[in-house]
This record gives structure tokens, sequence and C-alpha cells, in this order.
């Protein structure tokens, strides 16, 4: 395994204030204390070349398991293992082997060009030349950098800034790439192009990407796995189809014909489970199945007979409506978990 957490955990020692003068005056003498458990007994097992999203509401405990795994931060208990080595105890070879982006954060010197940072990135990660040009050349052209390869960080857009610093934590080749936010602010055209090059990054180079967002499109687009977190707890981890699959059965069909649709519930009496909403004036119609027991051919053809039908559409469960349902109280705990990708 390329990461590996065993039982691990950490605890925060928060100094409490009371309200008023009187308070203050006595945490200025005696200091009050509480114990938060941001992560508890997290085991997690990711292989190499996995893309794994790591998602859970504020406060769940996603970034402080990513910054137990960069170094920043040491477990209280537990352990963890990137690359065979413990991160917090050895933080330069754990660096090599690492790359980080976070989207409200920038990695980048303010006032240099970005060329300058990517030598002084080839310095300090004592890159040798042919390997650094290599690189830095299918980075450029596979994140479309050229146009502003020789501005300074500050006079980047917001889409600009983040394909630089996803070069930026990739210039050394690092084996593991972790994305918080890396799509947040950004326009539709340019999410596209870094959900593309990132899907790409995983499966050419076997770039091991581990993802905390909120943006469900960069789930679906980039992973494969999803490994869900709550008040610091596993609650989930496994296949991202999968987990459709289970917590998404519904499916939906839109028709629209060419004259109004009156006889939707003689049309679908036969069916059960089954609902419906007329839409513009009962021209178009959207049914809500279990896409597990009934095609949507079959209903598609239910009206075909009688009706001009002028189009149809047929709509996937997303990502986020699975969440939902699960954070909602639908959701099984780790161990009633099926296999795992």
């Amino acid at each position: 395994m390329i990461i590996e957490t065993v039982q691990l955990n950490k605890v925060f020692k928060q100094a409490v204030k009371k309200p008023g003068l009187a308070g203050a005056l006595k945490h200025l003498v005696t200091q009050e204390y509480v114990y938060k458990e941001a992560v508890k007994d997290v085991n997690l097992q990711i292989k190499e070349g996995e893309a794994v999203a790591y998602v859970g509401p504020n406060g769940a405990g996603k970034s402080t398991t990513i910054k137990m795994m960069t170094g920043i931060l040491h477990p209280t208990t537990g352990q963890v293992k990137v690359c065979g080595i413990e991160p917090y105890k050895n933080r330069i070879e754990n660096a090599k082997n690492i790359g980080v982006v976070f989207g409200q954060r920038t990695q980048l010197w303010w006032d240099i060009p970005i060329s300058e940072t990517y030598t002084l990135l080839r310095d300090i990660y004592e890159i040798p030349q042919k390997q650094y040009q290599d690189q830095l050349e299918m980075l450029i052209t596979l994140l479309g950098m050229e146009e502003f390869l020789y501005l300074p960080a500050r006079k980047l857009s917001l889409g600009q800034r983040m394909r630089a610093d996803l070069a930026a934590s990739l210039i050394h080749k690092p084996r593991i790439l972790y994305l918080d936010e890396p799509t947040i602010g950004l326009d539709i055209v340019i999410k596209k192009k870094i959900r593309q090059f990132l899907k790409e990054l995983n499966q050419s180079s076997h770039t091991t990407v581990l993802l905390t967002t909120h943006d469900l499109e960069d789930i679906e687009d980039i992973c494969d796995r999803i490994v869900i977190i709550d008040k610091g707890s596993l609650v989930y981890d496994g296949n991202l189809n999968t987990m459709k699959d289970t917590y998404a059965q519904e499916r939906a069909i839109t028709i629209e014909a060419s004259s109004l649709i009156t006889d939707v519930d003689h049309r679908l009496q036969g069916y059960s489970g089954i609902r419906y909403e007329s839409l513009d004036n009962a021209n178009r119609i959207k049914i809500y199945f279990n896409r597990f027991e009934i095609k949507a051919t079959e209903l598609l053809n239910s009206f075909t007979s009688d009706y001009e039908v002028l189009d149809f559409k047929i709509d996937e469960p997303k990502i986020e409506t699975v969440i939902m349902k699960m954070y909602a109280g639908n959701l099984k705990s780790a161990s009633e978990l099926g296999e795992k990708s």
C-alpha cells in the first residue's frame, strides 16, 4: 500500500474561556481545557495508482487526516505510513514523494515569473536537469501554460494560478498528489481542463490521487473510489459506482411530445414504485423509476405508439444526491460495506 493508516487518532487540546470580565481574569490565572477528537480510529489503505475521493462535511476530519499524511501534524495515537515511511518523522523524504495543491492557497513566489518558481523548485528537490526539462515541457503542454509562463504569480487569473500550482506540485514527479478543493472558484472551461488533466495523469503516470472537495463533479470525473468521513470516523469506503448502485437506484426519463400527454396514469399503471410530474403544460413529463427493475426503453415505448415523441432524456443518479441521502441517515457503517474495488 502506498498510503496506510492504522487506528489513526488525532486529539486537539483547546483552551476554554468563560464569557465576561470574570471569565477573562480567571483564564489568565487558571486555564481550562477541552479535548476534541478530530480523527477517530481511521483505518485506510490506498494502493498505488488509485484515485480516491476523501469527502465529508466541514469539520469532519478531512484536513486533519491529510495533514498527518503530509507530515504537518503527528498522530496522537495510531500510525500513518506513506511510501513506507512515517511522514512526521521524515518530512524531507516524504516531501519528495508527494505533491500538494490547496485551492485557496498558493505555493508560487508572488513577485517572480512562474518559470523562475519552477527553477527554484528544481533546485530544492535536486531534480536532474533532463528530468526537470522533460517534466516541465509535458506540464506546460497539458495544462496550456505557454501564455503565462513568464508572468509573476500576482498577475495571473485564478484559473491560471491553479494550473501553475498544479505544475509546481508535479514538477518533481511525485508518486502521490493531494488535492484540496482544486477547482474552487474556477469557471466551467478551466474546471473541465483541470479534471481531464488529473484523470490523464492518474491513468498514464499511475500517480496516486487523494482528492478532498465539495464539488461533486470533481469526484465523478476524477475518482473511482470514495471514502466518506463524518465526525472523525470513516462511514463509507468503496467503489463510486457501487455506492451509486446502492444509494441511488432511482433514475429519471423526460419525454417531450408534440401534444398534451393526458393519460399518464393509465399508461403507467402496470409499473410499481413509479412516480411522475408534468412539465411545460403537460407537453413534457418526467418519470422517476427504479433503474434495476424497469428499463427506460419500456417507459418510452409506452408513449411512442400514440404520441409523436419529439425528444427524450435520461438522467442518471448524481453523486450529490447519493451523499445527501447518506448524510440524511441512510448510511451504512464501514463494517457493513461490501467489497471495495
